[in-house]
């Protein structure tokens, strides 16, 4: 943040962002409050909702009857505005399960955008695992697999190239939360068949911007952010305080929508 008290400066946010949507080439025009706002998936041009559902530590709560039916009315209601993306992983406990659990119970979940990751070591423990993510989610084909934090992304990276041709997966995407394995991800970026990847973006931690951002919108793809809230250490340095004057001039009335605003 740019300023402890005020928070950053209109000018600042704008030229900021207005800078990295332009460089993705797309509009910089901001969406009416009552639009849902989609960007195209490079690759195909499929249009899908900027704002997606993540699934880590929020949805691994086991065979609590309550607490999937809390989740359940969470995922309806993303639904219901308009979302579609939901993104998981294995490793992220019981969250699939409870994803599926969900699903089966619901309605107007025709947009869902089914994305998850595999999280193993070997050819054959990277097949078992994505067939238990299908089982799981009860699909018959994941429209986003990814491979999760590089684990051995290059013998996934073959299964998934075979998987993608035989239309078992719709597309390939490569994740990383870690600044470290920046280097390594653009590398992949630069030459591997991927259209998607994801990785840690926000007001705090803008590492991307150095080389990640410009490279994918240099490749055409698609990109996640993971940990928009920086693991919600963004909402304690604004605890108390009040949203710039100007927020509400892009469409932001709390701080959830404007530290998603600038990613």
């Amino acid at each position: 943040m740019s300023n402890e008290n005020k928070g950053p400066s209109r000018r600042t946010f704008l030229e900021t962002a207005g800078a990295l949507v332009l460089a993705a080439g797309t509009s910089p025009a901001l969406a009416a409050p009552e639009q849902i706002m989609k960007k195209k998936i490079p690759a195909s041009g499929e249009l899908i909702p900027v704002i997606g559902m993540g699934t880590w530590i929020t949805f691994n709560v086991g065979s609590d009857p309550a607490m999937i039916a809390a989740r359940q009315a969470v995922l309806q209601e993303f639904f219901d505005l308009g979302g579609g993306m939901v993104d998981s992983s294995p490793m992220y406990g019981s969250s699939e399960e409870v994803i599926g659990r969900c699903l089966k119970n619901m309605t107007r979940k025709d947009a869902l955008f089914a994305a998850t990751k595999v999280w193993t070591m070997s050819k054959w423990l990277g097949v078992r695992q994505m067939n238990n993510s299908e089982e799981l989610w009860g699909t018959k084909r994941f429209d986003l697999m990814q491979i999760h934090n590089l684990l051995d992304w290059q013998t996934h990276m073959d299964t998934l190239k075979e998987w993608k041709a035989a239309g078992r997966v719709r597309y390939i995407g490569m994740t990383t939360s870690h600044g470290r394995r920046h280097d390594e991800l653009e590398e992949i970026m630069s030459r591997e068949p991927i259209q998607f990847v994801q990785f840690t973006y926000n007001l705090l931690d803008r590492e991307a911007e150095k080389r990640l951002l410009p490279a994918a919108a240099e490749r055409g793809l698609a990109v996640i952010i993971n940990r928009p809230f920086q693991t919600g250490e963004l909402f304690g340095r604004c605890a108390g305080k009040p949203l710039p004057a100007w927020a509400g001039e892009i469409d932001c009335a709390n701080w959830a929508q404007f530290f998603l605003k600038f990613v």
